[in-house]
């Protein structure tokens, strides 16, 4: 699973419209730059895919009055609404993806309501530790990881990787139960992305060749 479609579909749908250097920003904003593969030339092939693909609808407008080529502005379907959705549920429970997955749907799990994400939050504990019952029926961690040579600490890795990321689930478990964070329905939400024309401090400055298309 890749953290770049879950991106680029949240932040356009924060918006309601968005270009793409806007999107760009924002997840600069967010320091996904740093933490997934959410780099300027992924960002606008993911726009330009999902357009193709019904997910996001493509509308051109009027070149700036200091010329340039039309700009264009990305809206979110309901065909992609729905795979925001699914991509954001599925990245709440799986244990097994790259650690910038779960990132990109921590930042969006607030799109959901409380008790749908307690739900997926709970899934993904059963999950991980059904996955650690599979480790442990072939080592024994109570032994430690010489019992299988210097394998063993490869097992070792994994079991103390699943107790660590079962821990944590069940502290943010606890915190949203505890009445943390605006969910869907519950208010007005939190607003993390940049108004037009706001000043990005965590902007790379890097140039690209598409950020005024």
């Amino acid at each position: 699973m890749s953290a770049i479609r879950l991106l680029v579909l949240g932040a356009v749908r924060q918006h309601g419209r968005a270009h793409g250097y806007q999107v760009r920003n924002d997840l600069e904003y967010w320091g996904a730059h740093e933490w997934s593969n959410a780099k300027p030339g992924s960002i606008y092939h993911a726009l330009k895919q999902m357009a193709k693909q019904g997910l996001l609808h493509a509308h051109e407008i009027a070149p700036s009055t200091a010329g340039g080529p039309p700009r264009t502005e990305y809206e979110i379907t309901e065909q992609g609404t729905g795979e925001f959705r699914k991509l954001l549920r599925d990245s709440l429970t799986a244990y097994d993806q790259k650690p910038d997955v779960l990132s990109a749907a921590l930042g969006f799990m607030v799109d959901l309501d409380r008790e749908e994400v307690l739900g997926l939050l709970e899934e993904r504990v059963r999950t991980i530790e059904e996955w650690r019952k599979s480790v442990t029926e072939y080592y024994t961690p109570e032994e430690g990881p010489a019992q299988l040579g210097h394998i063993g600490e490869i097992m070792n890795f994994w079991v103390t990787s699943a107790d660590t990321g079962a821990q944590w689930t069940r502290g943010l478990i606890e915190r949203i139960r505890g009445g943390a964070y605006t969910f869907a329905g519950e208010g007005e939400p939190f607003v993390g992305v940049l108004r037009e024309g706001q000043e990005n401090p965590y902007a790379t400055g890097d140039r690209h060749p598409q950020d005024h298309h």
